[in-house]
């Protein structure tokens, strides 16, 4: 049973799984069967990348994993006593079904008292980043994922559970042609990651005219584009200023990098803003996840400030186009009520992160982070909001 009865149905807008080895090997074109192997390393199974190991997830397999909410007393009080990861992340546990497979999911989410969610997967954020050089693999590897996310958990299970595919960018008729495939199969919500877009000369924004072709097609889908956390590339930064050239290892931070640790997000709603892409397509609805919310208001300074000194880059303010097209989904440990007077209450989704150790292993217990807000305003941000922008 739930820890707690609510009086209004929960949409968590942050649930993952754990992906097996075969999630991204089984559909690999052949000419592309090399992109991805696990291999042993001193007994212990590791992924590599184009035959460059990664140590971006050390357990790949997750076939042991850290517990659902197991940093939650690092989030509340912080770290006093110095602590390292392994201290603070405790004793590990093996993975369950429900981590693996939708029906038994189902059944751990009637005991945690959620009625729906959008479900991430949590090893693909690795992808992008490493074959940014080449969009052609880059396209076939994520659709591979996405096939045998579909296989395995479909984009829409039993009006529930709603698998989020990957959309990746580095070409932009691929793009239209993987958004047309995944919503045909039923996906209501896809990932997309916060960062700038590899391409054949260089990076560039996907807030720019050359990407309006995709964007009208999700307007016309009418699907919601989930920018979920994700390996940005920010650490070539990182690495400008240590020295050191490493990829980013979200399970070995560093006080420099986390430094930098929202400005991918940050610099993505700028883009969008300032790009056009949110003037040129007001419908486009986006939510914000795994991000947090700290960034939001000194985005919003910043735009005001720009926009007030040049008005004649704009077709329109561009904080009244954020505070229409955005929704962010704030860690239950930072301020609601003040995010929700930035942004408006509507604007503001419920996300657990669950299973994850950042996340809460209560997941009800978000609401507790809410006591400052009306019984009308909770019961918005734990569903109201996403139940909106998920429906048809």
């Amino acid at each position: 049973m739930p820890s707690r009865d609510l009086p209004y149905p929960l949409f968590d807008a942050d649930n993952h799984l754990y992906e097996p080895q075969e999630a991204l090997t089984k559909y690999l074109p052949k000419e592309y069967k090399n992109a991805i192997k696990y291999v042993q390393v001193d007994g212990r199974t590791k992924i590599a990348v184009r035959g460059r190991i990664s140590e971006y997830i050390p357990n790949p397999t997750f076939e042991v994993v850290a517990r659902p909410g197991a940093m939650e007393e690092y989030f509340r009080v912080g770290n006093p006593d110095g602590k390292d990861r392994r201290a603070i992340f405790g004793e590990p546990m093996r993975s369950i079904p429900a981590f693996r497979e939708p029906a038994p999911r189902l059944e751990l989410m009637d005991e945690l008292g959620i009625q729906r969610t959008l479900m991430f997967p949590t090893l693909a954020s690795l992808i992008e980043e490493r074959m940014k050089d080449d969009p052609e693999m880059t396209h076939a590897v994520i659709h591979a994922l996405n096939q045998w996310l579909l296989e395995t958990w479909s984009f829409n299970y039993e009006d529930r559970i709603f698998t989020t595919p990957v959309i990746t960018m580095p070409i932009v008729e691929k793009a239209i042609e993987e958004l047309d495939w995944v919503v045909e199969n039923g996906a209501r919500a896809i990932l997309v990651r916060p960062a700038p877009v590899p391409g054949y000369k260089g990076s560039r924004s996907f807030g720019l005219p050359e990407f309006d072709p995709f964007w009208q097609r999700v307007v016309d889908h009418d699907i919601l584009v989930a920018l979920h956390s994700s390996d940005s590339g920010y650490s070539r930064y990182i690495s400008d200023w240590e020295g050191v050239s490493n990829e980013m290892l979200p399970f070995k931070p560093n006080a420099f990098r986390m430094i930098f640790e929202w400005r991918p997000i940050q610099d993505t709603v700028a883009a969008l803003a300032i790009h056009g892409a949110l003037s040129r397509f007001p419908a486009l609805k986006i939510a914000v996840i795994e991000n947090g919310a700290t960034w939001v208001g000194p985005l919003l300074e910043q735009l005001a400030g720009i926009y007030k000194k040049m008005p004649q880059e704009f077709t329109e303010d561009p904080v009244v186009a954020v505070k229409r097209n955005i929704h962010v989904s704030p860690f239950w440990e930072e301020d609601m009520a003040r995010l929700s007077d930035l942004i408006g209450v509507e604007r503001v989704l419920f996300g657990s992160d669950y299973p994850h150790p950042e996340g809460l292993a209560d997941p009800i217990t978000y609401v507790d982070e809410l006591k400052d807000l009306s019984r009308e305003q909770q019961a918005l941000i734990m569903g109201g909001n996403l139940a909106r922008l998920i429906s048809a």
